[in-house]
C-alpha cells in the first residue's frame, strides 16, 4: 500500500526525471540567450566551448548528488520493503543518517574554506578521506597546507585530506 508521502515522492521524482530528460534532449539553439547572434547558415565558424570554474564545481556536485541519490533510493527501498529484516532496516536507517551527516559536514567545510580563503571549492568526504577541489589561479603549496589544516581542525580523529587546484 502506498502512503501519501511515498506518492508525493514518486510524483515529484517523476516530474524531475521528465524535466531533466526534456532539458537534455532540447536543441541547443533554445539554450542560447541571444538567438539573434546565432547564425545557422555559417558552418565555417568553429564553436569553442569554454568551461568556467563554477561549471567544473557544479559538475562535481551534480555527480556526487546523483551517486548519493541512487544510494539513498536503495536504502529507502530497504526501509520500506516488507521483505527486509529489522536488522537490514536498522542498517539502512543508520546509513541514511550517516549520509545526512556527511552532507552537512561537506557544506560546513565548503563554507569555511570559502569564508576563510575566499575560494570557490568542492568538498567530498569518503570515510576518512577528504577531497578538496579549489578554484585558484595559483597553485600554492602554502595555501594547500593551510586548507588542509583548516579541514583537519573540524575533525577529532586524523583524516587524509587532499587539495587539488583548478584554474
Amino acid at each position: 500500500m502506498i502512503n501519501k508521502q511515498n506518492l508525493w515522492f514518486l510524483t515529484l521524482f517523476s516530474l524531475i526525471l521528465v524535466l531533466s530528460v526534456y532539458y537534455i534532449t532540447m536543441p541547443s539553439e533554445l539554450l542560447l540567450t541571444n538567438n539573434s547572434s546565432y547564425n545557422t547558415e555559417d558552418d565555417t565558424n568553429t564553436n569553442v566551448v569554454e568551461i568556467e570554474e563554477s561549471d567544473i564545481l557544479t559538475a562535481m556536485r551534480i555527480s556526487l548528488d546523483e551517486e548519493r541519490l541512487e544510494l539513498q533510493n536503495t536504502l529507502q527501498e530497504t526501509l520500506t520493503s516488507n521483505a527486509s529484516s529489522s536488522e537490514d532496516k536498522n542498517k539502512a536507517y543508520e546509513e541514511l543518517k550517516h549520509l545526512d551527516e556527511v552532507k552537512g559536514k561537506e557544506e560546513t567545510l565548503e563554507n569555511k574554506i570559502k569564508s576563510t580563503f575566499q575560494l570557490e571549492n568542492f568538498v567530498k568526504i569518503d570515510g576518512d578521506e577528504i577531497q578538496v577541489v579549489a578554484v585558484s589561479p595559483d597553485h600554492n603549496n602554502e595555501l594547500a597546507n593551510n586548507i588542509m589544516r583548516s579541514v583537519q581542525e573540524e575533525f577529532k580523529e586524523k583524516v587524509y585530506v587532499t587539495v587539488k587546484f583548478e584554474k
